[in-house]
């Protein structure tokens, strides 16, 4: 290979992405990672990576903060019977960028599931963490309490949004089996059942490790339908085996799982179709403390994390600012980059449960915004990538049913494209967001128009520095 130049992209992401000259595109990773370490790449020499693993955690830490760190590790990485399968280490090679978005080997190379999971349901979540809880034009203190989320289930069933998940401070520290004095989960479910809107519980992982049998058995009993696990933060062999023990059991009590502050999928949802997504990306809540996640950022995770399996970005921001505009607010974050931009992420990017991050507040305000995402679904019958340049653009037509979907974005630099639509069939109705007039002078801006269109005609799709497009053709 010493022939050949090597452009190493060491992504946020547990996975590395390589292109060989203009002719080839190398995505390595992993896949069926059961009871055995995560491996992580590390540069080596000139043209070698070398394979990195954690080892057996002999002795740990329990923190006031509900976490547990190994404080001592083993000289090996793993103990294993002395006959079994071991994990896929896997080498995509695509022809182009393109070609790496609708790649399923990761998928494929998984084991089938076992067992019936025709319980399990996609759908949208309203989230409260990134928007810190903040509600504006209410009678009421918002914040962990039953009016607030009550509030974010009104939100939920007016757009046809599944789920609500409530996120960090509902129970007690060590024990998720308790709920905060302000908390009434049983009356917050029941009132969900009457929108329609079911709970999605957030835990941390070492609290509810302790108490997990009797914790599934308490939701089961409340009537919660999954559970956001997080802060596990590492892939030796003994987390590995925790992701699935999490996965079997919320299986048996028929809840859904989001692996949140996860290592990267390898195959998680093949396996356990109730295992809808996962974190394991620098997503929009990092907007929260930093500036880092970008437009190029954004652009360069369909290529990359994205390949591994579907990402919980948690995309929906309803602040945007142009990355040199951006401030740092933790509790009214704003994104960087356009506000298409955040719209054509619910399209190019890939997650069975799909949050919307910002405040139903913000969300009401936008009603020319959220006709878009209250449509937009979250699984897809068919894709065709339409555009395609790692950190530079992406743009995606996804089919649901007899609708398609297009999705635009991207990254330092504005592009326009005249896009065939081969794809659809007979006449129909085009509706799409734009990056707007003067979005120059306001990411916020949006411009949503309609027109008649046809198999065969061609549309052009304009995007601003940092900016995206969304569409709906039915």
């Amino acid at each position: 290979y010493s022939a050949v130049t090597l452009l190493v992209i060491i992504h946020r992401t547990h996975v590395i992405l390589i292109k060989v000259d203009e002719n080839a595109r190398i995505f390595i990773s992993e896949s069926d990672l059961e009871s055995y370490p995560g491996m992580f790449l590390r540069k080596q020499g000139k043209n070698e990576l070398a394979g990195k693993f954690a080892a057996v955690s002999l002795e740990d830490y329990k923190t006031d903060d509900r976490q547990i760190f190994p404080t001592k590790r083993a000289d090996y990485i793993a103990r294993v019977n002395g006959t079994r399968n071991y994990p896929w280490r896997a080498m995509i090679v695509a022809e182009n960028d393109a070609n790496l978005i609708t790649n399923q080997l990761i998928y494929k190379l998984a084991p089938e599931a076992e067992g019936d999971y025709s319980w399990v349901h996609p759908g949208k979540i309203a989230w409260d963490w990134y928007n810190a809880l903040i509600l504006t034009g209410v009678d009421f203190k918002c914040g962990i309490n039953n009016d607030t989320y009550k509030y974010y289930i009104d939100f939920a069933s007016k757009y046809g949004i599944e789920y609500v998940v409530i996120d960090d401070g509902w129970s007690e520290a060590w024990d998720v089996t308790k709920t905060i004095p302000e908390i009434n989960m049983e009356e917050l479910v029941a009132y969900g059942k009457k929108k329609n809107v079911d709970l999605i519980l957030w835990v941390s992982w070492a609290p509810f490790r302790e108490k997990i049998d009797e914790a599934f058995d308490k939701f089961s009993q409340w009537g919660i339908k999954g559970i956001k696990m997080d802060f596990m933060n590492r892939d030796d062999q003994e987390m590995v085996d925790f992701y699935y023990e999490v996965a079997k059991k919320a299986a048996a009590h028929k809840m859904l799982v989001d692996f949140h502050g996860a290592y990267k999928p390898t195959g998680w949802l093949r396996t356990f179709p109730n295992v809808l997504t996962s974190e394991g990306v620098a997503g929009l809540e990092n907007h929260k403390w930093g500036s880092f996640v970008t437009p190029k950022h954004n652009v360069t995770l369909p290529f990359t994390r994205m390949v591994a399996g579907p990402m919980d970005y948690t995309p929906g921001a309803m602040i945007n600012f142009h990355e040199k505009d951006h401030k740092i607010w933790f509790n009214l974050p704003a994104s960087v980059g356009t506000r298409c931009h955040q719209l054509g992420m619910y399209v190019v990017y890939e997650s069975p449960l799909q949050m919307l991050a910002d405040s139903p507040s913000n969300y009401y305000r936008e009603p020319v915004c959220m006709e878009f995402l209250s449509q937009v679904p979250v699984v897809w019958d068919e894709t065709r990538v339409l555009k395609a340049s790692v950190g530079e653009y992406v743009v995606v037509a996804r089919r649901h049913g007899d609708t398609w979907y297009i999705g635009g974005m991207v990254g330092e630099k504005g592009q326009k494209f005249e896009i065939g639509l081969d794809f659809i069939k007979g006449n129909k109705t085009l509706t799409y967001w734009e990056d707007g007039v003067y979005v120059d002078m306001n990411a916020n801006d949006v411009a949503r128009r309609t027109r008649k269109v046809k198999q065969g005609d061609k549309i052009t799709i304009t995007m601003y520095d940092g900016g995206g497009y969304a569409a709906i053709i039915k």
